[in-house]
């Protein structure tokens, strides 16, 4: 079985690929001076790169797990992430406060896919 992994660095992979599956690393905001809400569309689009990349797409989502540093959080990275996720193809999904590994993250988004 082959293991594939896409932009490899020595801590970590951004994604590993095993049996049609993809195991994206948590994804944080380049720029985590915006808002949760701008942090989120950040992470979203990197997703979407990270998966296109992959050879997979939104519409694929297994399941996603997202870490708020801030649970009052919730509804401003909900309202992005509803705008996001195409109807039909909403992931399982579970959300938690957690503290992220720099204090400027307001939001961390781990995904799996199918290819």
């Amino acid at each position: 079985m082959t293991i594939e992994r896409l932009q490899p660095g020595p801590r970590m992979s951004e994604a590993v690929v095993h049996n049609g599956t993809i195991y994206l690393a948590g994804q944080v905001a380049e720029d985590p001076s915006q808002d949760v809400a701008g942090q989120t569309r950040q992470i979203l689009a990197a997703i979407d790169a990270l998966l296109a990349e992959a050879g997979s797409d939104k519409t694929r989502i297994l399941q996603t797990q997202i870490f708020l540093a801030d649970i009052a959080d919730f509804p401003a990275m909900n309202a992005v992430w509803d705008a996001w996720v195409p109807a039909g193809h909403t992931p399982a999904r579970a959300t938690t406060e957690a503290r992220l590994a720099a204090a400027a993250y307001r939001v961390e988004i781990l995904v799996i896919a199918a290819r």
